[in-house]
């Protein structure tokens, strides 16, 4: 183990060669560098508006980007924010010494409620222009405002609630008229729900908040100076629009639940903070007398909406008699507390003072903060300026306080995305874990950080935990890298040696039996890893060796089928006698190779089995390949198991329809060893085409012939058409297998004739069967009785040849008789033919004057022509003009020869006056005469008509211009 851990050390010295080293970066070894090279910005970060007012600045209000500011005593300044070049400046219209006491912007920025110091409360809505008085509420100061969110809209505020400085929670409702700018009262009604008391008497209601929960249940939060009042309530389904009397109708005779702290700043304030994407608060803080009550809102309590309170003094230098804090802020990790001359945001996780921002003096004292849920800006004004503060990545420095109070699920939640400081919080979470001896957990985060490994592993060791040192291994193993190969070799060995040492231990310890099995399912998850499978593959040889050393066998099985070392599997098998195992594990995987290298060995054992996995591979397995192993087996087998290798082999023939020359030499082997019936019947299925006979003919022979096979032999011979050695050896068996192969030459009289005579000789010589021998003129019409009297012996009387002698007698005179008959019958054809030929030489035709030559069209009677019985007529050279060119070449060279015979015929004579016969006078010895030319000429040129004739149908496939003459052709066109 120490070898393999110092194996490792170097490994990951290797790799981290160019990262820091440890003093460089001043913390431990986390591959990180902890420096900024700019300022950060911080979280709160300033800005002052350019803007001077021309009045004092009396109050301001922001909401959903819409400000409002009153000015002096009788100026109201509204801004969009997201265009705040274009101002809008409204006027009070007041004439009396009235001045703005309270502003209070709904959720939407849409309505406006300006409280005077008079008891009076004025109203202005977005989209007019003109500041309207609220009738009903005269004579009530006002000091809060619960506006309905989930009613409200921008021309109707909804039942809405209204604090005043007397204690009374008035509910009230502000619509803008369609019809017009206003009604004749926008205040729909102005009702008391409650008062609010202190154990003095009534005393102002300083905030209001409303909040919808589950199931149509709302929750009231009211405060005064020292207690925090909260109504809770179901306000009937339809009934919304009628307010909230319903829920405070509940408190009528009793007080409702509440929180009272004894110190007095004079005045309270709650705010609320809401995440984005988000409807409801999530958190609250009331700044009152004794400090900040924080805590979160639980919508789904039933009886109080406050969470997780608790509550945060305020810091050492606040001292509420001199200078108290005027106003509170919260956001989602931090509330801001206002003083006359600086602003202080305070933790929420710690209560620690993160920020601090002094104003200067001449911009005079601070009067109020405000925030605008909408865009989570925070705006701070005096009398002369106005600031604002824009959040940023607030959770930056979360984690550290999450981790200090050992928060550490919450710290990686905040840091998930700065690596540097995840590992900072994994290694305090790992030392935590480790101290409070939960060494599992500190493994799992100890893999996620980029401390020394050696450092850790030692530790674990050390520790004497090898559970917690196998599982940090694991988890350092998954974190690697595809390149990090080295560590990743080493680790996985490592891991084997560990998982071997202890399953070793928990094997031998009856009372761990089910961490035994527990540990074994591990090792196998962890040999079967898909992302352990190439490192465990190439690195099998070393955790085959482990194994081994181990003595592990079930493991090593387990493994060599994991890296699909079938070959390992199935010699293990074989090595144990656990020959089915084997068998199942190659019908299993159907690997041909397998098949191949320890079928020998199965066959031998379990020969039927094995035929049958054959089989089931089909044409994946080559026979010729088993064929060794088969022939060895069948060597020192008996004749049953010898029938399992003629299964496979006919399996092969018939159903596979091999065609290999050895598989059907080794079968034929087979049925002449131990199926003799199934030779035949093998033979003839195979058919006698010696092209689509698969075995060895000569082969086949002979190993017919040593095993004494007759009808096998002559069935070879007669493929063979070795037909007088079939016929021989036939007659040694049978006389009529013999018959059936002198039958066989039929295209061969004479062979088929000396074959019946061997017949006959072997009945007459060697059976001395008289009859018999008779019986074979009658099976064979070539033989006669005279063929087959010389293998008779002298003694033998005539008797026996009586009926043989008359039959052939008999069918010598019928041929006689045939023969005369068909020489009658040749003589009257004969004379029919010269008649025909004297009736077509006596045909003539009829000519018209006017008739034309078909080929040239110029008159026919003009030059010498030729009249066919189709009336088609030509002249004589245009006839031999069409007819030449389609004429065989030796009709051509005839034909041209018996031109010049007929032109040599016809010179002139020196003698004036020819014989009478000149024309049919010889032209000497040898010599044909004129006629005899002119009727060869005739023969040739018209023996067809060259339109109606053969010649004709045989120039259909001709093309029209001649090939070789096709260029010639296509220039003359050009």
């Amino acid at each position: 183990m120490a070898s393999i851990l110092d194996e490792y050390e170097d490994s990951l010295y290797r790799s981290a060669s160019l990262q820091p080293s440890r003093a460089s970066v001043g913390i431990p070894h986390s591959g990180y560098v902890n420096a900024r090279l700019e300022k950060e910005t911080p979280i709160f970060n300033k800005q002052r508006i350019d803007f001077t007012p021309p009045e004092k600045i009396n109050s301001l209000v922001v909401s959903s980007n819409q400000l409002c500011m009153s000015l002096g005593k009788d100026t109201l300044l509204r801004i969009d924010l997201g265009k705040p070049d274009e101002p809008n400046q409204v006027e009070l219209g007041r004439k009396d010494e009235g001045k703005v006491y309270k502003m209070f912007l709904d959720h939407t920025g849409s309505h406006l409620l300006i409280a005077l110091n008079t008891s009076e409360c004025l109203y202005l809505n977005r989209s007019v222009q003109k500041v309207r008085a609220l009738s009903r509420w005269k004579g009530h100061l006002i000091e809060s405002v619960g506006w309905n969110k989930f009613l409200g809209s921008e021309t109707n505020t909804g039942p809405i609630l209204v604090g005043t400085a007397q204690g009374q929670i008035y509910e009230a409702e502000i619509s803008v008229s369609e019809g017009s700018l206003f009604s004749t009262n926008p205040d729909q009604y102005f009702r008391q729900a409650y008062t609010l008391e202190e154990e003095s008497g009534p005393a102002p209601v300083c905030c209001l908040e409303i909040e919808r929960g589950l199931e149509g249940k709302f929750f009231i939060i009211a405060t005064t100076r020292k207690r925090l009042f909260q109504f809770v309530g179901k306000v009937p389904e339809g009934t919304e629009q009628q307010g909230f009397s319903s829920i405070f109708a509940l408190h009528a005779d009793h007080l409702p639940s509440f929180r009272e702290f004894p110190a007095n700043l004079g005045f309270s304030e709650i705010a609320f903070y809401t995440p984005k994407l988000r409807s409801n608060p999530r958190s609250f803080a009331w700044m009152m007398g004794n400090g900040v009550l924080y805590g979160t809102l639980d919508y789904s309590r039933p009886d109080s909406i406050l969470s997780d309170e608790r509550v945060w003094v305020y810091p050492s230098d606040i001292d509420i008699t001199v200078n108290k804090p005027i106003s509170i802020v919260l956001t989602q990790f931090h509330f801001l507390l206002l003083l006359p001359d600086r602003v202080k945001a305070v933790c929420t996780l710690n209560g620690q003072v993160v920020f601090q921002d002094l104003f200067l003096e001449k911009f005079g004292l601070l009067t109020r903060m405000i925030k605008d849920p909408t865009v989570q800006q925070i705006w701070i004004h005096t009398e002369k300026v106005v600031f604002r503060y824009h959040v940023q990545r607030e959770s930056r420095d979360v984690w550290k306080m999450y981790m200090n109070m050992n928060k550490f699920d919450l710290a990686k939640e905040y840091c998930k995305d700065r690596p540097e400081c995840l590992d900072i919080v994994l290694a305090k979470e790992a030392e935590h874990c480790f101290q409070n001896k939960r060494y599992l957990d500190s493994a799992k985060c100890y893999a996620l950080t980029q401390n020394y490994f050696e450092e850790i592993a030692l530790k674990f060791i050390e520790a004497k935990q090898e559970e917690a040192l196998m599982e940090f291994l694991i988890k350092k193993l998954s974190n690697l890298k595809p390149s990090e190969k080295t560590q990743t070799t080493l680790l996985t060995t490592w891991l084997t040696e560990l998982y071997l040492n202890w399953l070793g231990i928990l094997e031998g310890d009856p009372s761990q039996r089910n961490l035994y099995l527990d540990t074994r399912e591990k090792f196998r998850t962890f040999l079967s890893s898909p992302k352990n499978k190439d490192c465990l593959f190439n690195n099998r040889a070393s955790i085959y060796d482990l194994l081994a050393s181990h003595g592990d066998t079930e493991h090593m099985v387990y493994f060599a089928v994991i890296m699909q070392d079938y070959e390992r599997v199935v010699a293990h098998h074989c090595q144990h006698d656990e020959y089915d195992e084997a068998l199942n594990v190659l019908s299993r995987h159907r690997d041909e190779k397998l098949f191949y290298k320890f079928s020998p060995v199965l066959i031998q054992h379990i020969p039927k089995k094995v035929v049958d996995a054959w089989i089931s591979m089909g044409s994946r397995l080559d026979a010729r390949n088993l064929i060794p192993a088969l022939v060895n087996y069948s060597q020192s087998a008996s004749t049953q198991q010898i029938n399992e290798a003629i299964r496979y082999m006919e399996f092969c023939v018939y159903q596979l329809e091999e065609t290999q020359q050895a598989i059907h030499n080794y079968l034929l082997s087979l049925y002449a060893l131990c199926r003799p019936d199934s030779l035949l019947s093998y033979l003839e299925q195979a058919g006698t085409n010696p092209n689509r006979i698969h075995y060895d003919l000569k082969y086949a022979l002979r190993l017919c012939a040593e095993h004494g096979h007759h009808h096998a032999c002559v069935h070879i011979y007669k493929v063979m058409e070795l037909y007088e050695e079939a016929v021989d050896l036939a007659l040694q068996v049978d006389v009529d297998l013999a018959k059936s192969c002198a039958d066989l030459p039929e295209d061969d009289e004479e062979l088929r004739k000396k074959l019946w005579l061997k017949i006959a000789r072997h009945v007459v010589q060697e059976e001395k069967d008289v009859k018999k021998a008779m019986a074979c003129l009658s099976s064979c019409a070539l033989l006669k009785i005279e063929d087959v009297l010389p293998f008779f012996p002298d003694f033998v009387t005539i008797d026996h040849f009586k009926e043989a002698i008359c039959n052939s007698l008999e069918d010598y005179n019928k041929h006689i008789e045939e023969l005369k008959r068909e020489m009658e019958e040749a003589t009257q054809s004969a004379k029919r033919i010269r008649e025909d030929i004297q009736e077509m030489r006596n045909k003539y035709g009829s000519v018209e004057p006017q008739e034309k030559c078909a080929a040239c069209d110029f008159p026919l009677l003009n030059r010498p022509f030729y009249l066919f019985l189709c009336g088609h007529m030509f002249h004589y050279d245009c006839l031999l003009q069409a007819v030449f060119p389609n004429l065989p070449a030796y009709k051509q060279a005839k034909l041209e020869d018996l031109q010049k015979k007929l032109t040599a015929t016809s010179q002139p004579s020196k003698s004036h006056h020819r014989p009478k016969d000149a024309d049919t006078i010889s032209l000497g010895k040898g010599q044909q005469s004129r006629e005899q030319i002119k009727a060869d000429i005739d023969d040739i040129v018209a023996a067809e008509c060259v339109y109606c004739g053969e010649l004709m149908i045989r120039s259909i496939d001709k093309p029209f211009i001649d090939p070789q003459k096709y260029e010639e052709e296509m220039q003359s066109w050009l």
